[in-house]
């Protein structure tokens, strides 16, 4: 199990959980599952299925941007996290 991190935010539609224990082999199959969060799938993805551009997500620290997307192989020991971009000011 991959342990996900649900930025404050989106933890509303977790039903307030911080992190979730999630199976897959790539970050493309873990965040797979969060589709079973309804309302939190509009929030991260487009109506194509793909992420949104404003969230970011984190495989140990590492932007899966500069790895393999969401083809980025991932251990059970693994934590991904989910990180929504900030926008705003003048």
């Amino acid at each position: 199990m991959v342990k996900v991190i649900i930025p404050t935010p989106l933890r509303r539609y977790t039903g307030n959980q911080e992190a979730l224990e999630l199976e897959g082999t790539t970050i493309g199959e873990v965040l797979a599952q969060l589709t079973q969060y309804g309302d939190l799938k509009k929030h991260l993805y487009t109506a194509e299925g793909t992420l949104r551009n404003f969230v970011n997500v984190y495989l140990n620290d590492e932007d899966i941007r500069h790895l393999q997307k969401d083809q980025t192989p991932v251990q059970p020991s693994d934590i991904v996290s989910i990180v929504p971009s900030i926008a705003g000011g003048r």
